[in-house]
């Protein structure tokens, strides 16, 4: 699955490697160079591209040599837009990036990492479609762009063949996203055990916009979270995490959304059914017993929300992924 970052006149070098390597690195025991990524990998050939073929000037003060230009938008599968820096974000799209886009094929993916959503949003790629982008900058790109829907709660949008991230740590959990998407969990929660990086962070930068510190700063529902993991087949009430907690209802709510991004209910849907994917992966439970483990009360109730989330029934999720891991073990 070819694959390619393209970089602008200037960006941002906040992760400079960070999005690449997690992408090939996820089935590698290795950790890789970028120069090596696209000989090593086997899933993945990750290259590096400027929009002229030239080097790129960083905000940290050096330059990033690509070995590729934008011709090599014309083959890829999948093209990540870099970060921008924020100080030199225009409005309307400069005419080398908008050619440099204009060579992507039909039905390429495209990402964006960070302030890398104003290109996209410039492109008019965004049009009418849903993306976020950095908390700090949301008010510009709001009064930019009125027509795109901004969710400015979340860590990353997947609008189907457009995909955006918050921030630069951000573009990491998009591309593991991708990965899971592409290769089924085992691999994705390799390259983020490779990144040492959480396979899946809770909640959304709604945690992580500046507000004042509370009042009892030792107050947290980190420690309810992790139990409730430990209990994920048990059919938990908020009552009963609120009481786990030592809170009331309304503290605990509030605080679990605050702290997670999430309503507690919410939080616990999407933790049921990552672990469904990962044992629809891994192991050969009935989808009956898989549903009893990961704490839905019935089977159909697994295929609803597995439906939901991704479009497809448990059983042809397990097809896909476990004819993918054989694949790679052959």
């Amino acid at each position: 699955m070819p694959g390619i970052r393209v970089e602008g006149d200037e960006f941002a070098l906040r992760q400079p490697c960070g999005e690449v390597e997690c992408v090939a690195t996820r089935d590698h025991p290795v950790a890789l160079t970028v120069r090596h990524l696209g000989a090593t990998d086997r899933r993945y050939t990750v290259v590096v591209a400027s929009v002229d073929g030239g080097p790129v000037e960083t905000n940290a003060g050096f330059s990033v040599s690509p070995e590729h230009g934008p011709e090599a938008l014309g083959l890829a599968d999948t093209v990540i837009t870099a970060p921008v820096d924020p100080t030199r974000l225009t409005r309307e799209l400069p005419d080398d990036v908008a050619a440099a886009l204009a060579r992507t094929r039909p039905g390429t993916r495209i990402a964006s990492i960070c302030t890398g959503a104003f290109v996209l949003a410039a492109a008019e790629l965004l049009d009418r479609r849903t993306a976020t982008t950095h908390w700090e900058c949301a008010p510009l790109f709001i009064s930019w762009y009125p027509h795109i829907r901004l969710d400015e709660g979340v860590l990353f949008v997947d609008d189907g063949d457009l995909l955006t991230s918050a921030g630069a740590a951000s573009g990491v959990d998009l591309c593991l996203h991708l990965i899971r998407n592409d290769q089924g969990t085992e691999l994705a929660n390799h390259a983020a055990r490779r990144c040492v990086a959480p396979p899946y962070r809770d909640g959304g930068q709604a945690q992580y916009i500046e507000r004042p510190v509370p009042d009892d700063p030792g107050a947290s529902t980190s420690a309810t979270r992790q139990w409730a993991l430990e209990h994920l087949d048990e059919q938990l009430t908020l009552p009963q995490l609120a009481e786990h907690a030592h809170m009331s209802l309304r503290t605990f709510t509030r605080r679990f959304r605050d702290e997670a991004g999430l309503p507690p209910r919410q939080w616990l849907i999407k933790q049921r059914l990552d672990r469904a994917r990962h044992l629809l992966e891994s192991s050969h439970l009935t989808v009956d017993q898989i549903a009893a483990d990961v704490g839905f009360a019935t089977p159909a109730s697994l295929r609803q929300h597995l439906g939901t989330e991704l479009g497809v029934s448990p059983l042809a999720y397990r097809r896909t992924f476990q004819a993918t891991h054989a694949a790679r073990s052959a």
